[in-house]
Protein backbone atom coordinates (compact mmCIF):
# COMPACT_ATOMS: atom_id res chain seq x y z
CA UNK A 1 0.00 0.00 0.00
CA UNK A 2 1.17 3.64 -0.43
CA UNK A 3 3.26 3.26 -3.34
CA UNK A 4 2.54 6.50 -5.11
CA UNK A 5 2.06 8.40 -2.00
CA UNK A 6 2.37 11.63 -2.87
CA UNK A 7 1.88 11.54 -6.44
CA UNK A 8 0.30 13.58 -8.50
CA UNK A 9 -1.68 10.90 -11.65
CA UNK A 10 -3.70 12.24 -14.42
CA UNK A 11 -5.57 9.33 -16.40
CA UNK A 12 -7.15 9.78 -19.38
CA UNK A 13 -9.96 7.36 -20.23
CA UNK A 14 -10.49 7.00 -16.96
CA UNK A 15 -14.11 7.25 -16.74
CA UNK A 16 -14.84 3.58 -17.49
CA UNK A 17 -13.02 0.13 -17.97
CA UNK A 18 -8.90 0.43 -17.80
CA UNK A 19 -8.45 3.98 -17.04
CA UNK A 20 -11.17 3.62 -14.30
CA UNK A 21 -9.61 0.69 -12.34
CA UNK A 22 -6.25 2.36 -12.95
CA UNK A 23 -7.38 6.10 -11.33
CA UNK A 24 -9.20 3.59 -8.16
CA UNK A 25 -6.02 1.43 -8.02
CA UNK A 26 -3.95 4.70 -8.13
CA UNK A 27 -6.24 6.72 -5.14
CA UNK A 28 -6.00 3.16 -3.17
CA UNK A 29 -2.01 3.58 -3.35
CA UNK A 30 -1.78 6.85 -2.07
CA UNK A 31 -2.07 9.31 -5.50
CA UNK A 32 -3.61 12.36 -6.02
CA UNK A 33 -5.78 11.34 -8.92
CA UNK A 34 -7.16 13.50 -12.33
CA UNK A 35 -9.92 11.43 -13.56
CA UNK A 36 -10.57 12.40 -16.87
CA UNK A 37 -13.10 11.91 -19.55
CA UNK A 38 -15.08 13.71 -22.09
CA UNK A 39 -18.70 12.46 -20.48
CA UNK A 40 -19.07 14.21 -17.08
CA UNK A 41 -21.27 11.61 -15.30
CA UNK A 42 -18.54 8.89 -16.00
CA UNK A 43 -16.13 11.54 -14.18
CA UNK A 44 -17.85 12.11 -11.60
CA UNK A 45 -19.04 8.37 -10.39
CA UNK A 46 -15.01 7.72 -10.66
CA UNK A 47 -14.34 10.64 -8.41
CA UNK A 48 -17.18 9.78 -5.82
CA UNK A 49 -15.95 6.07 -5.66
CA UNK A 50 -12.35 7.57 -4.82
CA UNK A 51 -13.91 9.89 -2.90
CA UNK A 52 -15.91 6.98 -1.13
CA UNK A 53 -13.07 4.49 -0.63
CA UNK A 54 -11.03 7.41 1.58
CA UNK A 55 -9.25 8.51 -1.84
CA UNK A 56 -8.70 11.86 -3.68
CA UNK A 57 -9.96 12.82 -6.68
CA UNK A 58 -10.26 15.51 -9.33
CA UNK A 59 -12.81 15.51 -12.35
CA UNK A 60 -12.02 17.40 -15.45
CA UNK A 61 -14.49 16.31 -18.27
CA UNK A 62 -12.27 16.66 -21.18
CA UNK A 63 -12.24 15.79 -24.77
CA UNK A 64 -9.03 14.67 -26.36
CA UNK A 65 -9.49 15.02 -29.77
CA UNK A 66 -10.27 19.08 -28.77
CA UNK A 67 -5.97 20.13 -28.40
CA UNK A 68 -7.44 23.50 -26.41
CA UNK A 69 -9.57 21.24 -24.41
CA UNK A 70 -6.19 19.03 -23.58
CA UNK A 71 -4.37 22.16 -22.41
CA UNK A 72 -6.89 23.23 -20.24
CA UNK A 73 -7.50 19.96 -18.54
CA UNK A 74 -3.58 20.02 -17.85
CA UNK A 75 -3.87 23.54 -16.67
CA UNK A 76 -6.80 22.33 -14.47
CA UNK A 77 -4.88 19.89 -12.81
CA UNK A 78 -1.88 21.70 -11.55
CA UNK A 79 -4.06 24.99 -10.66
CA UNK A 80 -5.70 22.17 -8.38
CA UNK A 81 -2.33 19.84 -6.76
CA UNK A 82 0.31 22.07 -8.09
CA UNK A 83 2.31 19.38 -10.27
CA UNK A 84 1.72 16.57 -12.49
CA UNK A 85 3.93 13.22 -11.46
CA UNK A 86 2.30 10.63 -13.61
CA UNK A 87 0.51 10.81 -16.88
CA UNK A 88 -1.43 7.73 -17.96
CA UNK A 89 -2.59 7.77 -21.73
CA UNK A 90 -5.25 5.24 -22.08
CA UNK A 91 -8.56 7.17 -23.84
CA UNK A 92 -9.56 5.91 -27.05
CA UNK A 93 -12.47 6.63 -28.91
CA UNK A 94 -15.29 3.34 -29.25
CA UNK A 95 -17.21 5.22 -31.87
CA UNK A 96 -13.69 5.36 -34.22
CA UNK A 97 -14.77 3.81 -37.50
CA UNK A 98 -12.82 0.04 -38.19
CA UNK A 99 -11.97 -0.88 -41.43
CA UNK A 100 -10.96 -3.82 -43.62
CA UNK A 101 -7.47 -2.89 -45.70
CA UNK A 102 -9.17 -2.50 -49.06
CA UNK A 103 -11.82 -0.37 -47.57
CA UNK A 104 -10.08 2.14 -45.73
CA UNK A 105 -10.70 5.72 -46.14
CA UNK A 106 -8.25 8.31 -44.77
CA UNK A 107 -11.36 9.57 -42.87
CA UNK A 108 -11.55 6.40 -40.75
CA UNK A 109 -7.34 6.44 -40.41
CA UNK A 110 -7.71 10.19 -39.33
CA UNK A 111 -10.62 9.94 -37.14
CA UNK A 112 -8.71 7.09 -35.28
CA UNK A 113 -5.37 8.69 -35.23
CA UNK A 114 -6.93 11.82 -33.50
CA UNK A 115 -7.95 9.85 -30.64
CA UNK A 116 -4.87 7.86 -30.56
CA UNK A 117 -1.35 8.47 -31.26
CA UNK A 118 -2.36 12.72 -31.87
CA UNK A 119 -4.10 13.10 -29.08
CA UNK A 120 -1.55 10.91 -26.82
CA UNK A 121 1.39 13.53 -28.52
CA UNK A 122 -0.47 16.31 -27.15
CA UNK A 123 -1.15 15.32 -23.72
CA UNK A 124 2.46 14.12 -23.23
CA UNK A 125 3.63 17.59 -24.33
CA UNK A 126 1.33 19.65 -22.04
CA UNK A 127 2.39 17.52 -19.35
CA UNK A 128 5.89 17.44 -19.99
CA UNK A 129 7.43 20.43 -18.09
CA UNK A 130 6.08 19.40 -15.08
CA UNK A 131 6.87 15.63 -15.23
CA UNK A 132 10.41 17.16 -16.28
CA UNK A 133 9.97 19.40 -12.58
CA UNK A 134 9.13 16.15 -10.44
CA UNK A 135 12.26 14.89 -11.56
CA UNK A 136 10.83 11.28 -11.67
CA UNK A 137 8.07 11.73 -14.17
CA UNK A 138 6.21 8.44 -15.68
CA UNK A 139 4.37 8.04 -18.79
CA UNK A 140 2.40 5.13 -19.53
CA UNK A 141 0.90 4.73 -23.05
CA UNK A 142 -2.10 2.10 -24.36
CA UNK A 143 -1.56 0.32 -27.28
CA UNK A 144 -2.99 -3.09 -28.40
CA UNK A 145 -2.11 -6.63 -29.05
CA UNK A 146 -4.48 -6.22 -31.90
CA UNK A 147 -1.90 -4.00 -33.87
CA UNK A 148 1.23 -6.35 -33.03
CA UNK A 149 -0.89 -9.32 -34.82
CA UNK A 150 -2.83 -7.51 -37.10
CA UNK A 151 -6.08 -8.06 -36.24
CA UNK A 152 -8.41 -8.59 -39.58
CA UNK A 153 -11.51 -5.79 -40.21
CA UNK A 154 -9.34 -3.04 -37.86
CA UNK A 155 -6.85 -1.69 -39.81
CA UNK A 156 -7.34 1.77 -38.54
CA UNK A 157 -7.04 1.45 -34.61
CA UNK A 158 -4.58 -1.47 -35.21
CA UNK A 159 -2.35 1.34 -37.38
CA UNK A 160 -3.08 4.10 -34.56
CA UNK A 161 -1.89 1.98 -31.85
CA UNK A 162 1.05 1.11 -33.50
CA UNK A 163 2.01 4.19 -34.18
CA UNK A 164 1.12 4.70 -30.29
CA UNK A 165 4.18 2.33 -29.83
CA UNK A 166 6.73 4.47 -31.87
CA UNK A 167 5.81 7.47 -30.21
CA UNK A 168 6.26 5.53 -26.55
CA UNK A 169 9.85 4.60 -27.73
CA UNK A 170 11.24 7.51 -29.64
CA UNK A 171 9.87 9.84 -26.16
CA UNK A 172 11.71 7.27 -23.71
CA UNK A 173 14.91 7.74 -25.66
CA UNK A 174 14.32 11.85 -25.76
CA UNK A 175 12.86 12.40 -22.44
CA UNK A 176 15.47 9.95 -20.44
CA UNK A 177 17.76 12.90 -20.13
CA UNK A 178 14.90 14.92 -18.37
CA UNK A 179 14.57 11.66 -16.03
CA UNK A 180 11.01 10.91 -17.51
CA UNK A 181 10.74 7.22 -18.13
CA UNK A 182 7.97 6.42 -21.21
CA UNK A 183 6.62 3.16 -21.42
CA UNK A 184 3.66 1.08 -23.04
CA UNK A 185 0.85 -1.89 -22.19
CA UNK A 186 -0.69 -3.88 -24.61
CA UNK A 187 -3.68 -4.86 -22.71
CA UNK A 188 -5.70 -7.89 -23.46
CA UNK A 189 -8.72 -7.38 -20.76
CA UNK A 190 -12.46 -7.56 -20.60
CA UNK A 191 -14.01 -3.90 -20.84
CA UNK A 192 -16.62 -4.68 -23.78
CA UNK A 193 -20.26 -5.19 -22.25
CA UNK A 194 -22.16 -8.39 -22.37
CA UNK A 195 -23.89 -8.09 -25.47
CA UNK A 196 -20.88 -7.96 -27.48
CA UNK A 197 -19.94 -11.18 -29.74
CA UNK A 198 -16.32 -11.37 -28.44
CA UNK A 199 -15.11 -14.93 -29.47
CA UNK A 200 -13.72 -17.14 -26.63
CA UNK A 201 -9.98 -16.30 -25.59
CA UNK A 202 -7.20 -18.56 -27.44
CA UNK A 203 -4.01 -17.30 -25.14
CA UNK A 204 -2.43 -20.19 -22.65
CA UNK A 205 -4.28 -18.99 -19.49
CA UNK A 206 -7.81 -19.41 -21.32
CA UNK A 207 -9.00 -16.19 -20.11
CA UNK A 208 -9.56 -12.28 -21.09
CA UNK A 209 -8.02 -10.18 -17.95
CA UNK A 210 -9.91 -8.25 -15.61
CA UNK A 211 -9.02 -4.78 -15.63
CA UNK A 212 -8.99 -4.53 -11.77
CA UNK A 213 -7.00 -7.84 -11.66
CA UNK A 214 -4.65 -8.28 -14.40
CA UNK A 215 -3.88 -4.75 -15.75
CA UNK A 216 -4.04 -1.73 -13.47
CA UNK A 217 -1.68 -3.71 -11.14
CA UNK A 218 0.73 -3.84 -14.38
CA UNK A 219 0.37 0.00 -14.75
CA UNK A 220 0.89 0.54 -10.92
CA UNK A 221 3.99 -0.92 -11.46
CA UNK A 222 5.14 1.17 -14.15
CA UNK A 223 4.04 4.06 -12.14
CA UNK A 224 5.72 3.19 -8.97
CA UNK A 225 9.58 3.26 -8.00
CA UNK A 226 9.65 -0.55 -8.70
CA UNK A 227 10.08 0.39 -12.59
CA UNK A 228 12.00 3.48 -12.52
CA UNK A 229 15.18 1.58 -14.64
CA UNK A 230 12.28 0.55 -17.49
CA UNK A 231 12.11 3.06 -19.78
CA UNK A 232 10.54 2.37 -24.01
CA UNK A 233 9.48 -1.29 -22.88
CA UNK A 234 6.05 -2.61 -24.01
CA UNK A 235 4.71 -4.50 -21.52
CA UNK A 236 1.78 -7.16 -22.48
CA UNK A 237 -0.33 -8.37 -19.58
CA UNK A 238 -2.84 -10.75 -21.97
CA UNK A 239 -2.48 -14.15 -20.77
CA UNK A 240 0.11 -15.16 -23.12
CA UNK A 241 -1.00 -13.75 -26.06
CA UNK A 242 1.98 -12.54 -27.45
CA UNK A 243 3.32 -15.42 -27.90
CA UNK A 244 1.48 -16.78 -31.04
CA UNK A 245 2.47 -12.87 -32.31
CA UNK A 246 6.37 -13.53 -31.66
CA UNK A 247 8.92 -13.45 -34.30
Amino acid sequence: MNRLDGKIALVTGAGRGIGRATAKLFAAEGARVAVLSRTAANVDAVVADIEAAGGTALGVVCDLADAGQIEAGVAKVVASYGRINILVNNAFDPTAPYSSIIDLSVEQLQRNFEMGPVAYLRTMQACHPHLKASGEGRVINFGSMAGVSGLAGMGPYNMAKEAVRALTRTAAREWGADKITVNNVLPVAETWGAEANVPPPTNPLGRYGSPEEDIAPVVLFLASKDAQFLTGYTLTPDGGMIIDSAR
